[in-house]
């Protein structure tokens, strides 16, 4: 099809499309407050739905003292049954898909519901979105002259008591309209290899032979990747592989890290980057703005949306409030009701706003992924920020790294011990962590209070590293590629002992 047929179908579908979202823009309470009665209308003769009696629930004050805010592990027994096979659970519709999700702090799978619903009106429909928002702000792409290089999980699928499980991404794939597979690369075939090291080179020998303008992907695994394709090309970067290429739509992972590397492979001026929130429980947030760090909420993927301030989080008062409640730059944790039957479900993401009109966020970290053992409350957006800084001072690259406490023991002081792999190390490790604890301290008050004079909190314990530690531990615990990541943040010893015996 030629392009500017394409891209004026794209056009028509935007300014159809725009009409909708400007509606959420303009009453972002009313249609939240709308999809919520709708989603406990719809559900109501469930059997979750009946055992609360969604029928009598006529606003948002009921559905809140109705309902309790659930994790993974309280609702597990109910999903266990809909996995089993059972209809009309948690929701009308018959769930086939579960997407299985190991989760950053536990080892133990998760499986989430994925309904028809949710496929056609949340993930399908942001993807969608996605490209008509960057379309829109970008008006001579030529993103629709090649193809779409999408990098996502290794996992096979599995079917179980006539259910299937699988990555959220080999689902999306597996559900895909038969169309969109001509405007992405690698096959399908390559896409669903379940062997992640022989999957990525399928996935390097068959993408180079393309016209690649747009990669999709997490950071990390995307990072690997592209230094595979130069490698086997013998290129410098990117642009002589792909001449084309103008957009990297990425999510999953923080890109903070690792945007240095990036702009190495891919060093020409105006190359687009543009992060997106989805998990496997839904579709979140989108960047809608060129050259932004913000993303806007979506509010009409049939997911309701609740926060709890990080501050109350697992506390005895802990409460969640609504959208309309929600005040700039705090933390919170985000609770969703779904149109796949996830119901006050706690996603174990932070986020704060930094936009009221419209609702926009940025990822702040996970709500189990932080160190507080002296009230120090370190959350991954000051890692990331610290890190990120020293390493433009200092001249390193980072490939990965992981933080726990040293716990205080007799008269010894408590601190901090990081494991950091470089791609380029510092030449110098105490003056890099002289800089970190500096950038960590302007940044989080509370680090600064525990760190003056050392009084509880001594300078961090910085270990560098060998060559493929983070990605050896990961293959020993069956880990590689798709949406693993290494955990960052933790308060416990666990990931950082492991890792220290390899």
């Amino acid at each position: 099809m030629p392009i500017p047929i394409v891209n004026s179908i794209a056009s028509w579908f935007l300014k159809k499309r725009f009409h909708q979202i400007e509606l959420f823009l303009k009453y972002p309470n009313e249609v939240q407050n709308e999809l919520l009665l709708s989603l406990l209308d719809t559900a109501k003769d469930t059997y979750f739905g009946k055992e609360h009696d969604f029928a009598s629930i006529k606003n948002y004050r009921m559905f809140a003292e109705r309902i309790p805010i659930t994790n993974y592990e309280g609702c597990q027994h109910i999903i266990q049954r809909a996995r089993d096979g059972e209809n009309n659970i948690l929701w009308p519709t018959p769930i086939k898909w579960f997407a299985k999700s190991s989760g950053t702090t536990k080892s133990k799978s998760k499986f989430i519901p994925v309904s028809q619903e949710s496929l056609e009106d949340c993930h399908y429909a942001a993807s969608k979105d996605l490209l008509c928002m960057y379309l829109n702000n970008n008006e001579n792409s030529q993103l629709f002259t090649g193809k779409s290089l999408r990098l996502g999980g290794s996992k096979e699928m599995y079917k179980e008591n006539g259910t299937i499980y699988g990555d959220l991404s080999a689902i999306l794939i597996d559900n895909m309209p038969f169309w969109a597979e001509f405007s992405s690369t690698p096959s399908n075939r390559v896409s669903l290899m379940s062997d992640w090291e022989h999957k990525m080179q399928a996935i390097v020998d068959e993408t180079i032979q393309e016209n690649v303008t747009s990669l999709a992907g997490v950071p990390s695994w995307m990072l690997v990747l592209l230094n595979n394709v130069l490698e086997t090309t013998g290129k410098k970067d990117l642009f002589e592989v792909w001449p084309n290429l103008e957009v990297y739509f990425h999510g999953g992972v923080s890109f903070t890290p690792y945007v240095n590397q990036y702009k190495k492979l891919l060093p020409k001026k105006g190359f687009r980057y543009y992060e997106i929130y989805n998990a496997s429980e839904g579709f979140f947030a989108i960047q809608d703005q060129n050259n932004s760090s913000e993303l806007l909420l979506m509010l009409d993927y049939g997911i309701f949306y609740e926060f709890i301030p990080m501050e109350i989080y697992g506390l005895p008062e802990e409460k969640a409030i609504p959208l309309s409640e929600v005040e700039l730059h705090k933390n919170y944790a985000i609770i969703i009701t779904t149109n796949a039957g996830l119901w006050r479900y706690k996603v174990g993401d932070t986020v704060r706003f930094t936009s009221l009109s419209p609702y926009r966020i940025k990822i702040t970290g996970r709500t189990r992924s932080h160190i507080n053992v002296f009230g120090e409350e370190l959350i991954i957006e000051n890692a990331e920020q610290a890190l990120k800084k020293v390493c433009k001072l200092t001249k390193a690259e980072i490939i990965d790294y992981t933080a726990a406490p040293i716990f205080m023991e007799g008269k010894k002081k408590g601190g901090h011990e990081w494991i950091m792999e470089f791609k380029r190390p510092p030449d110098d490790i105490d003056y890099f962590n002289e800089l970190f604890d500096n950038a960590l301290k302007a940044l989080n008050s509370d680090y600064e209070a525990k760190r003056y004079n050392n009084i509880t909190l001594n300078k961090p314990l910085i270990h560098v590293a060998r060559k493929n530690l983070f990605y050896d531990w990961l293959k020993q615990n069956d880990k590689l590629g798709g949406q693993h990541k290494i955990p960052r943040l933790s308060n416990n010893r666990d990931y950082l002992e492991a890792l220290l015996k390899l």
